[in-house]
């Protein structure tokens, strides 16, 4: 893969379309626009040395089937479809992803109510392969699994994120778009119809600017002048791993009811293209925006947590803030967390694993944004909510940034 500097850039030269950010949905909306809209001028500004260092290599891999989401929401539609889609890119340029399919598990009375929301859920967003499971049939799929019902996902997939990035860069350099390695956004200005985006190794000139920051998104629409009514909250996600020898004790992928007041599914099981078996993650508070451990400080992101928003989150969160971080603390109480689901699995069958950093958008009354937020402003389409499914979704959210761009800058 190449990269072009900007330190012998020209100033003259004009992109029509400027993409900051080179995770999953940066480079799939870039490629979009490459496809929709022929000759056209697309640059990809990316602050690291490759593309998907973030949230996009750092998840669980899993292409999700859509049934967790609200009816009609952008989750919802842009998910299901953006599996199919992800699912035919996959077989079609022979990326390894393997049908794996997921069980989701109600362990308990009370979460059997919402077991059978989710049903309907799926049903009502077009999940394909979805069908209930009693004790008996859960072991014939999970033989380790335990639970009073069970849903069954046949369509889920496993594949690995930061491979469909790296795709995604080789063809859009291959259809004559740019990718810029080491360009971080330092400031931004508009002049006269144009935006100059600033960064440590030259200036860029765009017509348009799509803001897919991700972890940074709130503060890149800020540079460019919008007013946005979120501001991205990191919550980390940690992970163990099974040992080698009790990998046996998991086949596919299996999820426990999930909190319908958290955007979060929970701790789980999943099993990865690359032959590992993760355990996670959980969802506690970062302290910086890529605070993948527990030593990562950023003043800056302390400094915001006497913002308004985030005390009013806060405050109708702190009793499950404390638990994550408990179980954050105690390995112990992660793998009580991992009982519930298989309850063969011991304190020494896990071994600590990665860790990701989930962008959480929180608007401005504190509450936690559940659905995916793409807005439009002056010259900018600013994608300020897009966490998970937005790797699975990538393919559908970037036809759809595409078209909010037809519209808002009128390209043709």
């Amino acid at each position: 893969m190449t990269s072009i500097s900007l330190v012998d850039h020209k100033l003259a030269e004009v992109y029509d379309v400027a993409i900051v950010g080179g995770g999953i949905v940066g480079l799939a909306a870039a490629r979009a626009l490459s496809e929709r809209f022929h000759g056209i001028r697309v640059a990809v500004l990316e602050k690291e040395s490759k593309v998907g260092r973030h949230q996009t290599g750092h998840n669980s891999g899993v292409i999700h089937c859509g049934i967790y989401y609200r009816p009609g929401s952008y989750k919802a539609r842009l998910s299901v479809e953006g599996a199919r889609l992800m699912l035919e890119l996959c077989e079609s340029r022979g990326l390894l992803f393997e049908k794996t399919g997921k069980v989701i598990v109600a362990t308990d009375e009370d979460e059997l109510p919402r077991l059978d929301a989710l049903l309907a859920r799926g049903r009502e967003n077009g999940v394909p392969g979805i069908s209930t499971l009693d004790p008996k049939q859960l072991r014939e799929i999970e033989p380790h699994a335990t639970g009073l019902r069970a849903i069954h996902c046949a369509s889920t997939a496993i594949v690995d994120f930061a491979a469909v990035a790296e795709l995604f860069a080789r063809e859009l350099e291959a259809s004559g778009g740019e990718l810029m390695l080491g360009a971080e956004v330092e400031a931004i200005e508009r002049r006269g119809g144009e935006t100059m985006l600033h960064t440590r190794s030259g200036t860029l000139r765009c017509r348009a600017l799509v803001n897919c920051a991700g972890l940074h998104s709130d503060r890149i629409a800020r540079l460019a002048g919008a007013r946005p009514d979120v501001r991205i909250v990191p919550f980390r996600g940690e992970y163990y791993v099974l040992r080698p020898e009790r990998r046996g004790l998991v086949r596919g992928l299996i999820y426990p009811v999930p909190d319908p007041d958290l955007p979060f599914l929970g701790v789980h099981f999943t099993r990865t293209v690359h032959g590992q078996v993760e355990a996670g993650p959980n969802a506690v508070l970062a302290l910086a925006r890529e605070g993948y451990s527990k030593q990562d400080l950023d003043p800056r992101e302390i400094a915001s947590f006497c913002n308004l928003a985030f005390l009013r989150m806060a405050k109708r969160h702190w009793r499950v803030g404390v638990a994550e971080v408990y179980r954050s603390l105690s390995k112990q109480a992660f793998v009580t967390s991992l009982q519930k689901l298989v309850p063969e699995i011991r304190t020494e069958d896990v071994e600590p694993g990665g860790s990701g950093v989930r962008a959480q958008a929180v608007d401005d009354d504190g509450k936690l944004v559940d659905d995916f937020r793409i807005v439009a402003g002056e010259g900018a389409v600013h994608v300020l909510n897009a966490p998970s499914p937005a790797a699975t979704a990538s393919i559908a959210i970037g036809r759809h940034i595409a078209e909010v761009a037809s519209k808002t800058f009128g390209l043709a």
